[in-house]
C-alpha cells in the first residue's frame, strides 16, 4: 500500500494523517442509496475512528483507518459500489456533478458517459478534476474543476477550461469527446508541469476557444427544505458515522459545500447535523488541527466555535500555513505558527499577518469575544 500526502488521495492510495489513514470515497454522481450509506458508516466504525469528512469535491473521507484495517475497508467499499475495483480507474474518477441532477438530464447523461470512458483519459496530475454543471441554473461556478461542461449564458452547453472566462459551445452528444480531447491536449502541451489547468500558460487549441460565458449561478445552498428532500449541514465538514447512519433510510446526495441532501426526508432534527440556515458555523472553515494533523501546531475547531457567533463574514482557522480547509481568502484568517496564532484580514492562511504570535486568550480579547480568559 502506498501513502500519498497531497490534495487528492483516493481509496487505493490513502493519505497518512495524525489520527491514522484518510480514505477518500467518490460515490458515483455524488449519490449513495440508503444501503450504501449504512454500509459505509458501519465500515467507518469498524475500520476507522468513526469520523467522516465531507470534502470540497463532494467526496467523503473516512478518518483514522489503521494499516491492518485499510484493506478490509477497501474491499467493502468496492463490494458496495463506492470504489472502482481498478486502482487506475478509481484515480481518474475526480468528477463533481451538480447535485440537482435527475435521471437522463444533461448532468447525469454526460457524467455517466464520462465514467464509462475513463480508460480513454490520459494520465493526469493528481489534483486535476472534471466538473459537470449543466443544470439550467448552474450550481458549481465557484467550485474547483479543471475541465468543465457548463450551462452557457446562451442557454446551451459549453466546454470551458478553468482559468478562462469563456467557453465554446458543445452538444450533449459531443461533450465527453471534447472533455477527453481537452485532457489529452493538456498533457501533450506540458500541462503536467503546471499541475492545474488554471496555471497552464499554453494557448488553448482553436477548437476549445469560445466567446460564451457561463450562465448566472444559483444562490448558495443552505440547510433546510430542498426540492429533493432536506439539506443538512456539517460543522467544519465533519460528521460522526453513527450520526450519518441515521439518514440511512434515505438516499443521500453530497455537495461541495459541507452539506448533504437527504432525499424524501422531512428534515427531522438530528443531533450533530446543522439545520438552521443562519447557523454561524456555516461561515467557518477550520481544519482538524493539532490533534489530528502532524502539520498543525495549534488547536483549531474549539477556537472556531467560540469565535463564530462574534465574527461577521467568513472565518478561517488553519492549523498551519497550508490552509487545507480553505484556499480562498477569508474575512478573518487565523494561521497557526509554532503553537500560536497569526491574525490577518481578507487573507489566506499563511498571509502576512496584521498581528502575530498570539495566544488564545489575547486573540479572543483582541476580537472582543466575551470570557476570553476561559479558553
Amino acid at each position: 500500500m502506498s501513502q500519498i500526502r497531497g490534495w487528492c488521495p483516493d481509496a487505493w492510495h490513502p493519505m497518512a494523517a495524525g489520527d491514522g489513514l484518510l480514505v477518500r470515497v467518490r460515490p458515483p454522481l455524488g449519490r449513495m442509496d440508503g444501503a450504501q450509506l449504512l454500509a459505509l458508516c458501519e465500515a467507518a466504525l469498524a475500520h476507522g475512528n468513526g469520523l467522516i469528512d465531507l470534502t470540497s469535491r463532494a467526496n467523503l473521507q473516512i478518518r483514522g483507518v489503521g494499516e491492518q484495517g485499510w484493506r478490509l475497508l477497501l474491499d467493502r467499499l468496492v463490494e458496495i459500489g463506492l470504489v472502482h475495483a481498478d486502482p487506475l480507474m478509481e484515480s481518474r474518477r475526480a468528477l463533481i456533478v451538480a447535485c440537482d441532477w435527475q435521471a437522463e438530464d444533461d448532468n447525469a447523461y454526460i457524467a455517466a458517459e464520462l465514467l464509462d470512458r475513463l480508460a480513454e483519459l490520459p494520465d493526469l496530475p493528481a489534483k486535476i478534476g472534471f466538473t459537470i454543471d449543466a443544470s439550467i441554473v448552474p450550481l458549481l461556478s465557484g467550485d474547483a474543476g479543471d475541465f468543465r461542461i457548463e450551462r452557457g449564458a446562451h442557454g446551451g452547453l459549453i466546454l470551458r477550461a478553468d482559468g478562462h472566462p469563456f467557453g465554446v459551445a458543445v452538444t450533449r452528444g459531443e461533450a465527453v469527446d471534447r472533455l477527453i480531447a481537452l485532457a489529452h491536449w493538456f498533457v501533450d502541451s506540458g500541462g503536467g508541469k503546471a499541475s492545474r489547468m488554471a496555471r497552464h500558460g499554453a494557448p488553448l487549441p482553436d477548437w476549445a476557444r469560445g466567446d460564451i460565458g457561463p450562465a448566472a449561478p444559483a444562490s448558495p445552498l443552505r440547510p433546510g427544505n430542498h426540492a429533493f428532500g432536506f439539506a443538512y449541514g456539517a460543522s467544519f465538514g465533519q460528521v460522526e458515522a453513527s450520526t450519518l447512519a441515521q439518514l440511512a433510510p434515505h438516499a443521500v446526495r453530497l455537495t461541495p459545500w459541507r452539506m448533504l441532501i437527504a432525499e424524501s426526508c422531512d428534515g427531522a432534527p438530528i443531533n450533530g447535523l446543522l439545520h438552521d440556515p443562519a447557523d454561524p458555523l456555516l461561515r467557518v472553515d477550520a481544519c482538524p488541527g493539532q490533534s489530528h494533523c502532524p502539520q498543525a501546531t495549534v488547536e483549531t475547531r474549539e477556537l472556531a466555535r467560540k469565535l463564530a457567533p462574534h465574527i461577521s463574514g467568513r472565518l478561517h482557522v488553519s492549523g498551519c500555513a497550508k490552509g487545507c480547509a480553505r484556499a480562498a481568502p477569508a474575512d478573518l484568517c487565523l494561521t497557526g505558527r509554532e503553537g500560536r496564532y497569526d491574525l490577518a484580514r481578507h487573507a489566506r492562511a499563511g498571509s502576512a499577518p496584521e498581528q502575530a504570535g498570539l495566544i488564545p486568550s489575547v486573540l479572543l480579547a483582541i476580537l472582543g469575544v466575551p470570557d476570553a480568559a476561559s479558553l
